[in-house]
């Protein structure tokens, strides 16, 4: 990788206004005391050349000197012991010592599906000993850079630590804007595979001033050149030169109305002798209802199944607006050319059959792609199972189609999406659209994301992403949407950790490039299919109610222990368990609680197939009578005592009907029912308590957990909004 001396890139960077210290070069030590006659003690030198990427590690870098003199003695020094190593510098570069404050790291890394990144962290020598770093995707905003400076673990020390003063947060957020800000640094440099990092940056109470800058790995450049020179080989002179990333997503409202409800469809791959892929979706097709044309693809049969059949896909009707194609890889860019021959071409071809770049064949899937396009045709996959929608009658699933609902999902998965649809119908979601991607050679989750969130039938979206294929766009669209998103990735440690030149190379993962997209759009990330299926359940229930996003929340149930256990939960996934206020102790006991534990959050109550129903109902209105903010309640019961210390259902479903009351009675709060233990009632009660919840506007969850979780993903969406 080719290493641009450090001057150069001081040079260039101060043209973004990032503050540098004063300095000059010299090629050799007895040139270096004239050179720096100008320059104030106590002085640094460092020297520059080929091998010298980590100077500290090599000896190449004497501090405090006390004058012009000095310096050049120490760099006569070095040369000789860098010369022992077998390496000849370049050159020495001569500056100014700043004076000492906190050191931070300030460096963009290129992710290969989301472009520039931003990096700031504790700097200096603390770097590779604490990783005590946070990211963000650029362009960051001034309100991210701030909020990155406020996750550091070691933040209190920017706020000055043992007498000494706090450091001069304006300025070093104005260093994270001209790396990391619209036009800055990190944009400039996008596409270059350059790694760029100020460290240390040193901060003090007067300004952030960037003593060592790196950029490795660009082919722009040779290690020869100045700084104008950079300007001259395409990079702005200043952060005000407006540079852009990936645009936006054009696919927007209506366009792919036709994916979703189709007029006909059109399966190419069913066997007349033997069964197989495309036979199995015709059988789908057919125990599904689907209302429009239906027809198989073959070049000799009159009818497979009972559905009748056309010679090609260049024979298909004009109301066929769809195709599946179920044939073998080599054969699919032939049979999709044909989807446009007749001079209209077929709106959608979805490719189910694999074999493309997910197995080495790239130079095939490339193929496929420019097939499409020579056909006019939109391509859904390769490797993809299809499309879902119970309204607009498409299936991928044998059995008959769900209700229709609100719930969307895009899925790279088609197995993850099949069961996210029939998991999700069994806890009583219903989906307005699923869409599998698979390669996503063309039709990509970005767009389909631009789709949904303008579908007035979808109030939630869900996805599953293994590789966004269009990162950038995915970053804007999901920054713009204004519904409830929720997002599970596959393979984040898949790639690892890069290998890389530069400390801020080394500390972004895919884990965390991620982590900073739902930090920075909105969404909630999750890590579990469960998850997603739960905090879909949770959006699809109460994201429309006008409860705040604020962290406070309200926990009541059976069991001391669980209660505790309960409060461990919900404080790992950053919600607090605020104090009841002191004013409804009275009213509390007056329903006969605290008689035998105390009055606090979580409240204890007793819930079991003896106690009164409606406890909950009364306990909660009396708190929140209190006029303690209470977003959130979370009410919770010991399903196993019911069958334990009963005999009958009825009391938790009675249990059931009074949390669904207490929904009925809070519209703006967002009430949520937990049944620990619930495998443990007899065949079909659980089914039950979640109808009766479900049918009130209440989401159910088995554990603690998972209701922390979706718990969290409402307020995040809340706050967004």
């Amino acid at each position: 990788m080719s290493n641009l001396p450090e001057h150069v890139v001081k040079g260039w960077v101060s043209g973004f206004g990032v503050t540098v210290p004063r300095g000059v070069t010299a090629s050799d030590p007895e040139s270096l005391a004239a050179a720096a006659s100008g320059l104030t003690p106590p002085l640094v030198v460092k020297a520059y050349g080929p091998g010298l990427v980590h100077k500290s590690d090599s000896g190449a870098v004497r501090l405090r000197l006390s004058s012009p003199a000095g310096a050049a003695e120490a760099a006569a020094e070095m040369l000789v012991s860098l010369t022992a190593q077998g390496v000849v510098p370049d050159g020495f570069l001569v500056e100014e010592q700043s004076e000492p404050g906190v050191e931070l790291i300030v460096g963009a890394v290129q992710d290969p599906a989301f472009g520039p990144v931003l990096l700031a962290g504790l700097g200096g020598v603390w770097t590779e000993v604490l990783h005590d770093t946070a990211l963000r995707l650029c362009p960051v905003t001034e309100s991210d850079a701030r909020e990155m400076l406020g996750e550091l673990r070691g933040t209190a020390l920017l706020d000055g630590f043992r007498g000494r003063p706090g450091i001069d947060r304006d300025a070093l957020v104005r260093v994270l804007l001209a790396v990391g800000g619209p036009g800055g640094i990190a944009e400039a440099l996008s596409g270059t595979g350059a790694e760029f990092e100020l460290n240390p940056v040193i901060c003090g109470p007067t300004g952030a001033v960037a003593v060592d800058a790196r950029l490795v790995g660009s082919d722009l450049v040779g290690s020869d050149l100045v700084a104008s020179d950079l300007v001259g080989a395409g990079l702005p002179a200043s952060r005000t030169e407006e540079t852009t990333g990936a645009g936006h997503a054009t696919s927007g409202e209506g366009a792919f109305d036709r994916l979703f409800a189709p007029r006909g469809i059109a399966v190419v791959g069913a066997s007349t002798k033997k069964p197989n892929f495309g036979n199995m979706f015709l059988g789908f097709y057919r125990a599904a209802g689907f209302a429009g044309r239906l027809v198989a693809v073959h070049p000799s049969a009159a009818e497979i199944d009972g559905v009748p059949c056309i010679a090609s896909l260049a024979d298909a009707p004009d109301d066929i607006d769809y195709a599946l194609v179920a044939v073998p890889a080599a054969q699919c860019p032939d049979v999709v050319r044909l989807a446009g021959s007749k001079g209209r071409a077929i709106p959608f071809v979805q490719v189910m059959s694999g074999g493309f770049r997910e197995m080495g064949e790239p130079e095939l899937e490339q193929r496929l792609l420019e097939a499409a396009r020579q056909a006019g045709t939109r391509l859904l996959g390769p490797n993809c199972m299809g499309v879902y929608s119970p309204e607009g009658g498409q299936t991928f699933l044998g059995g008959e189609p769900g209700r229709a609902g609100q719930v969307a999902v895009v899925s790279q998965s088609g197995g993850m999406a099949g069961e996210v649809i029939k998991v999700g119908e069994r806890r009583g979601l219903r989906f307005s659209k699923v869409a599998t991607v698979g390669n996503s050679a063309d039709v990509t989750p970005t767009e389909l994301l631009t789709y949904l969130a303008a579908d007035p039938g979808t109030t939630a979206i869900g996805l599953y992403l293994e590789d966004p294929r269009d990162g950038r766009g995915l970053f804007h669209t999901l920054k713009d949407v204004d519904l409830p998103v929720v997002a599970l990735v596959g393979g984040r440690s898949g790639q690892g950790q890069r290998a890389a030149a530069s400390h801020t190379g080394g500390m972004v993962s895919d884990t965390r490039v991620w982590a900073a997209l739902a930090e920075q759009t909105g969404i909630s990330l999750v890590t579990s299919q469960d998850d997603l299926i739960g905090v879909l359940d949770f959006f699809d229930l109460h994201a429309r109610r006008k409860a705040p996003g604020s962290p406070e929340v309200l926990v009541i149930g059976p069991s001391g222990g669980a209660s505790v256990l309960a409060a461990d939960v919900f404080d790992v996934a950053g919600l607090e368990l605020a104090a009841l206020p002191d004013d409804v102790g009275e009213a509390l006991r007056r329903l006969g609680l605290g008689a035998g534990s105390s009055l606090a959050n979580p409240l204890e109550i007793p819930v079991g197939p003896r106690g009164r129903p409606d406890l909950v109902r009364h306990a909660v209105t009396a708190i929140l009578e209190g006029r303690v903010p209470f977003p959130d309640v979370v009410a919770h019961v010991n399903v196993q005592s019911f069958f334990t210390f009963g005999t009958s259902a009825d009391p938790l479903i009675a249990y059931a009907h009074a949390v669904g009351e207490l929904q009925a009675a809070l519209p703006d709060t967002r009430i949520t029912l937990v049944t620990r233990n619930a495998e443990c009632a007899p065949a079909g009660v659980e089914d039950a308590v979640r109808a009766v919840a479900r049918a009130a506007g209440v989401p159910v969850y088995r554990s603690m957990e998972a209701a922390a979780v979706a718990v969290a993903a409402g307020k995040t969406f809340s706050r967004k909004g």
